[in-house]
């Protein structure tokens, strides 16, 4: 699943703006809220595996403007609370023009090396971002029918001694 916001870049055509917290203070809790209720909504909290977020700028702004509303804890820790997860959320940043392609990676929620869960939700909104729009996206899941060790099993199988060495 995937949920998306489209929201009017705060920053966009003013230029340079150093100071972008005060935005962040109003933008990111609200975003963060939301999206997690509406994740939640389609896909009950006991229910998710793995998760990410994204962000595309338009054209009047730069990624900072986007990276600012996803990369605060203002944002990840209500999601990640709601479905008990540890890790971090994986992340991009880009800047696009109208319907590009928006890719989430997505891992495990707590399990950082399950290779199940190394996965790339990937969605567009045809008509976003505009010059002057962000464009957030959260996703949730794992790879259906997942058959490669975990990333932590073949660390252990590399550095265990070999037999007769």
């Amino acid at each position: 699943m995937v949920v998306a916001a489209i929201v009017r870049n705060p920053w966009a055509g003013q230029g340079f703006v150093e100071a972008l917290r005060p935005e962040i203070l109003r933008l990111a809790p609200v975003l963060g809220a939301e999206m997690t209720r509406r994740l939640v909504a389609i896909m009950s909290a006991d229910h998710v595996e793995a998760y990410g977020k994204a962000t595309t700028v338009g054209v009047n702004g730069e990624i900072e403007h986007g990276s600012a509303l996803i990369h605060t804890l203002r944002f990840g820790k209500m999601f990640r609370e709601a479905v008990n997860g540890t890790a971090f959320l994986s992340f991009t940043n880009t800047p696009s023009a109208p319907g590009a392609l928006l890719s989430v990676p997505m891992i495990h929620k707590s399990e950082t090396g399950k290779r199940s869960h190394f996965i790339t939700a990937t969605f567009q909104v045809a008509d976003a971002p505009g010059p002057d729009e962000i464009v957030i996206g959260a996703a949730d899941g794992g790879r259906a029918h997942p058959r490669i060790a975990d990333r932590f099993q073949d660390m252990a199988e590399m550095e265990a001694p070999k037999a007769g060495a």
